[in-house]
């Protein structure tokens, strides 16, 4: 008996695909779509290492923290796909942080890659979400972050690159994972 895995993107069409002949779209069920506190697509915040294996393939590269960092963990690069995900040791290494660039990336149902700092405001301020930090880097890009929503978006020449989110912390600093 041969047994094979979807790939990711495959995994994902199909779900897409199923999705979109219900009568009821969601564009939380996307497979790029950014789900604040939640995950990405199919991809949700206290999966286990071996939860994302199988809905994900070996990353193409896995990086451990440093002795000196505040937090160890692992780091999944699927390079190809344009995600980096992030299992804390603290957290039992279940997911708890996304990185992507992917240029399909979407937020609130609405595609973000290449959007400007004010657009990206914007869209955050139409959905309640007023508190931002702003900061430029020494380098030129910039960072917008809303640290209770746990998403950093950076930006290189007033376009969004890419974007960092994690699962919510609790003003006690616990961790919020998604039901």
């Amino acid at each position: 008996m041969a047994t094979f895995t979807l790939s990711f993107q495959q995994t994902l069409s199909t779900i897409t695909t199923a999705t979109m002949d219900t009568t009821q779209h969601s564009s939380g069920t996307e497979e790029n779509e950014i789900i604040l506190g939640t995950g990405m697509g199919p991809l949700r915040f206290g999966a286990t290492m071996d939860q994302v294996r199988a809905l994900m393939g070996e990353p193409e590269e896995i990086e451990e923290s440093e002795e000196e960092d505040e937090f160890e963990h692992q780091a999944w690069n699927y390079l190809e796909e344009g995600y980096s995900l992030y299992f804390d040791r603290e957290d039992d290494y279940r997911l708890s942080c996304i990185e992507t660039d992917h240029p399909g990336m979407r937020l609130f149902g609405e595609a973000i890659h290449g959007k400007s700092p004010e657009q990206i405001q914007e869209l955050m301020r139409q959905h309640g979400y007023e508190a931002s930090e702003v900061e430029k880097m020494d380098t030129g890009e910039m960072r917008v972050s809303y640290e209770k929503e746990m998403i950093d978006l950076y930006f290189d020449e007033d376009e969004l690159q890419f974007v960092n989110f994690g699962v919510f912390i609790s003003e006690d600093l616990d961790v919020q994972w998604p039901a």
